[in-house]
């Protein structure tokens, strides 16, 4: 019977040859030369990468100041040595200079597309994190090289690999960039439809055309405070109490960390789909008015906790979008107090008794109908991204050994 240990636990059909146990430094080699980047031989630095994609975030030929480091080619992998749980590391499809704390790892023995996919699987991670340092942690080239592993020597199976795990890579990219425009699009677009001081909008539907008029917050959305409660009152199960945590990008949702209370103890009204949750208080000043629509919930299950805010609209989406506004943006800015330690807190009479521009009704469904799909389009796109991270990991774990 085959050894399992010798084959990984999901392969490629055609190949059934058992793998090669060897060590990282007999198929890896670092490159030590040195350079000075140019504008023909760009610079890579630690912040250059975003983290875990293994993609740059800007052009690296952009820079205009000259760095000494390692001298890389095409087909090389960096590898970020100073911290390696951020997991900094490059597939380079360029000529350059790394800068920093990086190994720039070549093989003559295996597949460079394989040794950029090598150094992802969990047990060179592990490996490359038992690192020396408590607060600079770095890894340990002497342990890595020594540590063993085991590859496929059929060439064809090792590009079989990189290239599937090359290409959830891209699909992976596309995906988080698309989200990214779809961001900036509804940034931009809730600049423009809502109207500014002079009442009118710069884009609107067509056939409205009316000016905006002025009206207090508290005629568009009744807000009323959480529950205060005391751990005493807290159990397995029962009245379920929404707090900040159940406003994540924006977007609602319950958590296995959510509590729950007694039902005699609850003397507000429950929360239902469609009000709008808004964190009112936080240790954190940066999530004080952070706010998402309740969906998902049944009647009669849940009350906002004693940090939050809940409002109630007719239309609640034209709410939430406004609160996305500059305008909501500028008043958490001048209204929130706290900081330097003491908890930042939005009172519920401050936002009451605000002024904003208000459109007719059907304009606002149209509006709130239109960022609704927007919102939707982002998250369904940030779903099929999570999916993916989830298939890159799992082969991971289950093409190698």
């Amino acid at each position: 019977m085959k050894d399992e240990k010798k084959a990984p636990k999901l392969r490629f059909k055609g190949f059934t040859d058992d793998w090669e146990q060897v060590k990282y430094g007999e198929i890896f080699q670092r490159r030590s030369k040195m350079g000075v980047s140019t504008p023909a031989l760009p610079s890579v630095e630690y912040d250059d990468i975003n983290p875990g994609m293994g993609t740059l975030n800007k052009e690296p030929k952009s820079k205009g100041t000259s760095k000494r480091g390692i001298h890389f080619n095409p087909g090389d992998v960096l590898f970020g040595k100073l911290r390696p749980y951020l997991k900094n590391w490059l597939f380079a499809c360029f000529e350059g200079v790394a800068v920093g704390d990086f190994w720039v790892l070549t093989s003559s023995k295996i597949d460079h597309g394989f040794t950029y996919s090598l150094i992802q699987a969990p047990e060179f991670q592990y490996i490359a994190n038992l690192s020396s340092g408590s607060k600079m942690p770095r890894s340990d080239w002497g342990l890595v090289s020594n540590a063993r592993t085991f590859i496929p020597t059929n060439l064809s199976e090792q590009k079989s690999i990189s290239s599937v795990l090359f290409g959830l890579d891209t699909a992976i990219t596309l995906h988080e960039e698309k989200k990214r425009q779809l961001e900036r699009l509804k940034s931009a677009l809730l600049q423009k439809m809502f109207a500014d001081k002079s009442g009118y909008p710069a884009v609107r539907f067509k056939g409205f055309d009316d000016i905006w008029d002025q009206e207090k917050l508290n005629s568009l959305v009744r807000l009323h405070r959480g529950l205060t409660y005391s751990p005493n009152n807290v159990q397995d199960s029962g009245i379920r109490i929404l707090r900040s945590s159940n406003i994540l990008d924006g977007q609602f949702v319950m958590t296995d960390d959510d509590i729950f209370v007694k039902s005699s103890v609850v003397n507000i009204p429950t929360v239902k789909d469609g009000d709008i949750l808004i964190t009112a208080a936080n240790g954190s000043i940066k999530l004080v008015g952070k706010h998402a629509i309740i969906s998902g919930i049944s009647e009669n299950t849940a009350v906002s906790g004693g940090f939050m805010l809940v409002g109630s609209s007719r239309i609640p989406d034209f709410v939430n979008s406004l609160f996305d506004t500059s305008w909501y943006q500028r008043f958490i800015r001048k209204y929130v107090t706290g900081g330097n330690g003491s908890i930042g807190n939005l009172k519920k009479n401050d936002l009451d008794k605000q002024y904003v521009k208000v459109p007719t009704t059907s304009e606002q469904e149209r509006i709130g109908e239109f960022f609704r799909e927007i919102d939707q389009l982002i998250i369904n796109n940030q779903i099929k991204h999570e999916k993916l991270l989830e298939l890159k990991k799992f082969l991971l774990q289950n093409m190698f050994i």
